[in-house]
């Protein structure tokens, strides 16, 4: 649901960055015959928002990098915030 309302801000021409924190950068690994989560971020960097995933909660994951989930750190958290003149959490 909540990639849905990302793409239709996008659609709508809004610009739009996500940072992925704790266990939502497992996100690309969700298989579900309702929720199309893969299809939908390819839909997302197709429309040109930015996704990038905490470094730290990838590498305690064992997990690695990969093109729609960059690794990213910190620094690159807060300038999503002081860019922003708006933040959603879901």
């Amino acid at each position: 649901m909540e990639e849905q309302v990302i793409n239709t801000a996008l659609k709508r021409e809004h610009k739009v960055k996500i940072f992925l924190m704790g266990e939502a950068v497992e996100c690309e690994n969700i298989e579900h015959s309702r929720f199309k989560v893969k299809e939908e971020m390819n839909k997302f960097q197709e429309l040109t928002g930015e996704l990038l995933a905490c470094g730290t909660c990838l590498k305690s994951r064992l997990l690695d990098e990969t093109s729609s989930c960059p690794i990213s750190t910190m620094d690159d958290c807060v300038k999503v915030v002081e860019w922003s003149d708006k933040m959603v959490t879901f």
